[in-house]
């Protein structure tokens, strides 16, 4: 297919590229935009490696035509702690409840758990354990059981919500 312009917000910042719409999102975040914690899995999105927030859902960028991100808003883990906080060294909460709850295991799905996590935590402040495993169906995780995943969601939404 022929390159056109892609106009969207990519971590809450106006981005344009030039590109063929038919390529992935996951291959425009990591090859145009050197946005290396969206990793590439399966590619036919059954793992939720890469998975990014599109206008606040939870979507497998592997399986998104780039042109269709046209004017709509796009967050990975890269965008979910703010520049400010980032340049700052900080984690959101989200992530310390990761490290803190040993939910980080060899790394490779926590980017889309994360993201997963996220798009939950923002419609729903204080899931259930039951509701964090329906969010979470989408992603595999090979090394930790899940359980301290669950831990580390419940904890961040306490956090999150001033309880903790």
């Amino acid at each position: 297919m022929q390159e056109q312009v892609i106009n969207f917000d990519l971590n809450d910042e106006p981005v344009s590229i030039y590109a063929d719409p038919s390529l992935s999102l996951l291959k425009i975040l990591r090859d145009r935009f050197n946005l290396l914690g969206t990793k590439e899995g399966c590619g036919r999105g059954d793992c939720g490696v890469c998975t990014v927030l599109l206008d606040g859902k939870a979507v497998n960028s592997c399986l998104i035509p780039a042109g269709k991100v046209q004017g709509r808003n796009v967050l990975t883990i890269e965008g979910i702690n703010g520049k400010n906080q980032v340049k700052a060294g900080l984690m959101h909460p989200l992530q310390q409840a990761f490290v803190e709850k040993g939910a980080v295991q060899c790394g490779f799905c926590t980017p889309g758990m994360i993201m997963s996590a996220w798009a939950l935590l923002q419609k729903n402040p204080a899931p259930s354990t039951e509701e964090i495993r329906e969010a979470i169906s989408g992603n595999l995780c090979r090394c930790s059981g899940y359980k301290q995943i669950e831990e580390a969601i419940l904890q961040a939404a306490k956090v999150m919500t001033g309880q903790l």
